[in-house]
Protein backbone atom coordinates (compact mmCIF):
# COMPACT_ATOMS: atom_id res chain seq x y z
CA UNK A 1 0.00 0.00 0.00
CA UNK A 2 0.99 3.64 -0.70
CA UNK A 3 -0.47 7.17 0.29
CA UNK A 4 2.92 9.30 -0.68
CA UNK A 5 -0.12 11.06 -2.98
CA UNK A 6 -0.46 13.17 0.45
CA UNK A 7 3.10 14.80 -0.25
CA UNK A 8 1.96 16.49 -3.54
CA UNK A 9 -1.71 16.89 -1.44
CA UNK A 10 0.08 19.08 1.35
CA UNK A 11 2.34 21.14 -0.88
CA UNK A 12 0.88 24.36 -0.61
CA UNK A 13 0.87 24.68 3.06
CA UNK A 14 1.44 23.00 5.70
CA UNK A 15 -2.23 23.29 7.53
CA UNK A 16 -5.38 21.21 7.03
CA UNK A 17 -8.77 22.14 8.06
CA UNK A 18 -10.82 20.12 9.75
CA UNK A 19 -14.77 21.01 9.69
CA UNK A 20 -16.83 18.92 12.23
CA UNK A 21 -20.78 18.86 12.49
CA UNK A 22 -21.45 22.43 10.90
CA UNK A 23 -24.09 21.09 8.30
CA UNK A 24 -23.54 21.87 4.83
CA UNK A 25 -23.87 26.08 4.80
CA UNK A 26 -21.67 26.43 7.61
CA UNK A 27 -18.80 24.41 6.32
CA UNK A 28 -19.00 25.98 3.10
CA UNK A 29 -18.50 29.50 4.92
CA UNK A 30 -15.53 28.09 7.37
CA UNK A 31 -14.11 26.43 3.58
CA UNK A 32 -14.47 29.27 2.10
CA UNK A 33 -12.49 30.86 4.68
CA UNK A 34 -9.85 28.65 4.66
CA UNK A 35 -8.99 28.35 1.59
CA UNK A 36 -9.07 32.72 1.47
CA UNK A 37 -6.51 32.19 4.12
CA UNK A 38 -4.42 30.21 1.89
CA UNK A 39 -5.41 26.53 3.79
CA UNK A 40 -5.75 24.26 0.71
CA UNK A 41 -6.86 21.20 2.03
CA UNK A 42 -10.26 21.07 4.09
CA UNK A 43 -11.35 17.47 5.90
CA UNK A 44 -15.00 16.93 6.64
CA UNK A 45 -15.87 14.00 9.18
CA UNK A 46 -18.53 11.75 8.26
CA UNK A 47 -20.76 10.98 11.47
CA UNK A 48 -24.24 11.24 10.12
CA UNK A 49 -26.04 11.73 6.67
CA UNK A 50 -25.64 15.89 7.39
CA UNK A 51 -22.10 15.34 7.58
CA UNK A 52 -22.18 13.55 4.16
CA UNK A 53 -24.36 16.07 2.59
CA UNK A 54 -22.21 18.49 3.43
CA UNK A 55 -19.13 16.93 2.12
CA UNK A 56 -20.66 16.54 -0.82
CA UNK A 57 -21.48 19.98 -1.10
CA UNK A 58 -17.91 21.58 0.00
CA UNK A 59 -16.17 18.84 -2.32
CA UNK A 60 -18.04 20.42 -5.28
CA UNK A 61 -17.35 23.56 -4.50
CA UNK A 62 -13.64 22.79 -3.71
CA UNK A 63 -13.04 21.32 -7.62
CA UNK A 64 -14.55 24.42 -8.90
CA UNK A 65 -11.60 26.50 -7.18
CA UNK A 66 -9.04 23.53 -7.34
CA UNK A 67 -8.55 22.70 -3.64
CA UNK A 68 -9.25 18.94 -2.21
CA UNK A 69 -11.50 17.68 0.41
CA UNK A 70 -11.30 14.84 2.08
CA UNK A 71 -13.91 12.67 4.58
CA UNK A 72 -12.68 12.10 7.99
CA UNK A 73 -13.54 9.57 10.94
CA UNK A 74 -13.34 7.19 8.28
CA UNK A 75 -13.62 3.64 10.46
CA UNK A 76 -15.14 1.35 8.01
CA UNK A 77 -16.09 0.09 4.54
CA UNK A 78 -19.21 1.82 4.48
CA UNK A 79 -17.75 5.55 5.16
CA UNK A 80 -15.22 4.73 2.49
CA UNK A 81 -18.21 3.90 0.04
CA UNK A 82 -19.86 7.08 1.25
CA UNK A 83 -16.92 9.18 1.26
CA UNK A 84 -16.06 8.29 -2.70
CA UNK A 85 -20.02 8.50 -3.06
CA UNK A 86 -20.06 12.33 -1.66
CA UNK A 87 -16.37 13.37 -3.96
CA UNK A 88 -14.09 13.19 -1.44
CA UNK A 89 -10.30 13.21 -2.64
CA UNK A 90 -9.03 11.56 0.40
CA UNK A 91 -9.96 9.53 3.61
CA UNK A 92 -8.53 10.12 7.48
CA UNK A 93 -9.43 7.99 10.11
CA UNK A 94 -8.66 8.18 13.67
CA UNK A 95 -6.99 4.55 14.12
CA UNK A 96 -4.84 2.37 11.94
CA UNK A 97 -6.94 -0.54 10.44
CA UNK A 98 -5.52 -1.70 7.12
CA UNK A 99 -9.23 -2.67 5.99
CA UNK A 100 -10.36 0.50 6.17
CA UNK A 101 -6.99 1.86 4.34
CA UNK A 102 -7.18 -0.65 1.57
CA UNK A 103 -10.86 -0.11 0.82
CA UNK A 104 -9.75 3.59 0.84
CA UNK A 105 -6.90 2.72 -1.90
CA UNK A 106 -8.90 0.49 -3.86
CA UNK A 107 -11.62 3.45 -4.41
CA UNK A 108 -8.93 5.77 -5.44
CA UNK A 109 -8.32 7.78 -2.30
CA UNK A 110 -5.51 7.98 -0.26
CA UNK A 111 -5.84 6.79 3.43
CA UNK A 112 -4.11 8.91 6.26
CA UNK A 113 -4.71 6.24 9.19
CA UNK A 114 -4.18 7.62 12.93
CA UNK A 115 -1.59 6.23 14.67
CA UNK A 116 -0.42 7.08 18.83
CA UNK A 117 2.34 4.20 19.52
CA UNK A 118 5.94 3.38 17.84
CA UNK A 119 4.04 -0.35 17.28
CA UNK A 120 1.38 1.41 15.17
CA UNK A 121 4.03 3.45 13.26
CA UNK A 122 6.01 0.79 12.60
CA UNK A 123 3.06 -1.47 11.33
CA UNK A 124 1.72 1.10 9.42
CA UNK A 125 5.33 2.16 7.55
CA UNK A 126 5.69 -2.13 7.08
CA UNK A 127 2.93 -1.85 4.99
CA UNK A 128 4.18 0.69 2.92
CA UNK A 129 2.34 3.79 4.28
CA UNK A 130 4.67 7.03 4.67
CA UNK A 131 1.96 9.41 5.61
CA UNK A 132 0.31 9.15 9.22
CA UNK A 133 -2.06 11.23 11.34
CA UNK A 134 -0.83 11.61 15.06
CA UNK A 135 -3.77 11.68 16.95
CA UNK A 136 -4.31 13.10 19.60
CA UNK A 137 -1.43 15.18 19.16
CA UNK A 138 -2.42 17.39 22.30
CA UNK A 139 -2.21 14.26 24.34
CA UNK A 140 0.59 12.87 23.05
CA UNK A 141 2.67 16.27 22.79
CA UNK A 142 5.51 17.62 20.55
CA UNK A 143 7.99 15.28 22.04
CA UNK A 144 6.02 12.39 20.55
CA UNK A 145 6.99 13.49 17.25
CA UNK A 146 10.43 13.96 18.04
CA UNK A 147 10.98 10.71 19.80
CA UNK A 148 9.15 8.89 16.68
CA UNK A 149 11.85 11.10 14.10
CA UNK A 150 15.01 8.92 15.46
CA UNK A 151 13.18 5.25 14.64
CA UNK A 152 10.92 6.65 11.77
CA UNK A 153 13.04 9.14 9.39
CA UNK A 154 10.76 8.02 6.56
CA UNK A 155 7.65 9.08 8.39
CA UNK A 156 5.34 11.70 7.79
CA UNK A 157 3.19 13.16 10.39
CA UNK A 158 -0.29 15.20 10.48
CA UNK A 159 -0.42 16.50 14.08
CA UNK A 160 -4.35 16.15 15.09
CA UNK A 161 -6.24 16.60 18.10
CA UNK A 162 -6.44 19.87 20.39
CA UNK A 163 -4.36 21.94 17.91
CA UNK A 164 -5.13 25.65 17.53
CA UNK A 165 -3.41 28.72 15.73
CA UNK A 166 -1.20 29.20 19.20
CA UNK A 167 0.55 25.72 19.33
CA UNK A 168 0.40 24.79 15.89
CA UNK A 169 4.47 26.53 15.17
CA UNK A 170 5.36 24.07 18.34
CA UNK A 171 4.05 20.98 16.20
CA UNK A 172 5.81 21.78 13.65
CA UNK A 173 9.28 22.39 15.04
CA UNK A 174 9.09 19.22 16.28
CA UNK A 175 8.74 17.47 13.17
CA UNK A 176 4.74 17.63 12.27
CA UNK A 177 4.87 17.86 8.54
CA UNK A 178 1.25 19.08 8.57
CA UNK A 179 -0.90 20.09 11.39
CA UNK A 180 -5.01 20.04 11.32
CA UNK A 181 -7.13 22.83 13.09
CA UNK A 182 -10.77 22.59 13.64
CA UNK A 183 -12.08 25.63 15.65
CA UNK A 184 -9.15 27.93 15.03
CA UNK A 185 -10.86 28.68 11.86
CA UNK A 186 -14.06 30.16 13.32
CA UNK A 187 -12.51 32.47 15.98
CA UNK A 188 -11.53 35.68 13.94
CA UNK A 189 -8.70 36.45 16.64
CA UNK A 190 -6.52 33.63 15.54
CA UNK A 191 -6.83 33.69 11.65
CA UNK A 192 -3.95 36.05 11.76
CA UNK A 193 -2.07 34.21 13.52
CA UNK A 194 -2.51 31.25 11.15
CA UNK A 195 -1.91 33.78 8.27
CA UNK A 196 1.45 34.14 10.31
CA UNK A 197 1.82 30.96 10.35
CA UNK A 198 1.24 29.91 6.57
CA UNK A 199 3.81 33.00 5.85
CA UNK A 200 6.66 32.06 8.21
CA UNK A 201 6.45 27.97 6.68
CA UNK A 202 6.53 29.38 2.66
CA UNK A 203 9.71 31.36 4.10
CA UNK A 204 13.17 29.78 2.42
Amino acid sequence: MDNSRFEELFAGAPLMAILRGMGPERSLQVSTTAWDLGIDVVELPIQSPEDVEALRVVAAAGRERGKLVGAGTVVSAEHVAQAASAGAAFTVSPGFDLDVVRASQDAGMPSLPGVATASEVQLARKAGLTWLKAFPASLLGAQWLQAMRGPFPEARFVATGGISATNAAEYLQAGARVVAVGSALEDPTQLPLLASLLDRAARP
